[in-house]
């Protein structure tokens, strides 16, 4: 505030005049204070909820999956007996065995035929059986159990059975006798240029009814508006099903494969029921599983098989996440739904 000459005073603009009310004052005077908002206690109740929900299956996993492999990773250093501390450190002297050893190799090449196979074998029967099965048939329902039951029987039996009947003097050679082909009989089990392909039968008998099942749920999720407007168009069945169930049944394939591939790579029970340890390495059916317990609980030698699970862990893992990155990246990223523009 300035005063000229005649006393009167002045206002500038820096002060503005007393009574007055700078703009922006009486909004914040009159406006009550927002209450704030409740965040915290809202997050704190979501990590509980997330805790209490997550927390047991987060705990039964590292127990029984991550703990076990961590563990056998450590024994895997050590030669070790099985009981008391492991103390007699190794290295890395197990996995060069393992490396250098030409019975796991061969029983790489089996797990490796084994995988080949049963994609080649199960994977296109199955989807000709789920087409069939998707269509109005007389005893639809029936055959869909009966193709399903191998597959929820247990193993144990599954093996016993077909061990039983494909012995020299088993039921399969006793048919080809009772039918005038006895020249056709064989040692099914023994022989290392037929077993191999006699586990393929029982392989693919026993899981191919999992894979129709599958199918079948995927051919239930396609539109049926698809296949009436191929109708119209004037297509025929088989080119409705080249030109829109296959493709559309394609992501249902891709997770059976991945699921094939890894118990592909993890065989053991079947082959150690019917050929046991130690037939299966002369027969020609031995996988890593089996040479894991022969080589490892068997042989009293539990550094060496926890170096075997070790290596079968780190083949599945690399196998599973190239697949993923180069097979399932489409369907994971919903790529078939969204597209891309």
């Amino acid at each position: 505030m300035t005063e000229p000459a005649g006393g009167a005073p002045l206002m500038t603009d820096a002060q503005p005049p007393r009574g007055t009310v700078k703009a922006g004052d009486g909004a914040r005077a009159s406006s009550p204070a927002a209450p704030r908002p409740r965040r915290r206690a809202t997050d704190w109740r979501k990590r509980l909820e997330i805790t209490l929900l997550a927390g047991p299956a987060i705990f039964v996993f590292v127990g029984f999956v991550i703990f076990p492999v961590v563990l056998a990773g450590y024994y895997g250093f050590f030669r070790w007996k099985g009981f008391g501390p492991a103390t007699d450190f190794v290295g890395f002297d197990n996995y060069k065995i393992i490396f250098q050893d030409s019975a796991f190799h061969d029983v790489l090449l089996h797990n490796g035929f084994i995988l080949v196979l049963s994609l080649v074998i199960q994977g296109p029967i199955a989807v000709v059986l789920a087409l069939l099965l998707n269509r109005s048939i007389r005893g639809r329902s029936l055959i869909r159990v009966l193709i399903f039951v191998p597959y929820i029987i247990s193993e144990v039996i599954v093996g016993i059975g077909w061990g039983l009947m494909l012995q020299t003097s088993g039921a399969v050679n006793g048919l080809l006798d009772s039918i005038g082909l006895g020249a056709f009989k064989a040692d099914w089990l023994s022989d290392p240029k037929i077993a191999i392909w006699s586990l393929m039968v029982i392989i693919s008998w026993k899981y191919i009814g999992f894979a129709v099942i599958l199918f079948l749920a995927g051919l239930q999720s396609i539109p049926s508006e698809l296949f009436e407007a191929a109708a119209i168009d004037g297509a025929s069945y088989w080119q409705t099903q080249r030109a829109i169930t296959l493709p559309l049944l394609g992501p249902t394939v891709r997770i059976w494969a991945f699921l094939s591939i890894i118990g592909s790579l993890q065989l053991f029970d079947l082959v150690f029921i019917i050929w046991g340890q130690y037939v299966a390495s002369t027969a020609g059916t031995s996988t890593m599983a089996t040479y894991m317990v022969a080589n490892g609980r068997t042989s009293g030698n539990f550094g060496y098989g926890s170096a075997v699970a070790v290596v079968m862990f780190l083949i599945s893992l690399v196998i599973a996440l190239i697949y993923q990155r180069f097979v399932l990246r489409r369907d994971t990223a919903g790529a078939l739904t969204s597209g891309k523009k």
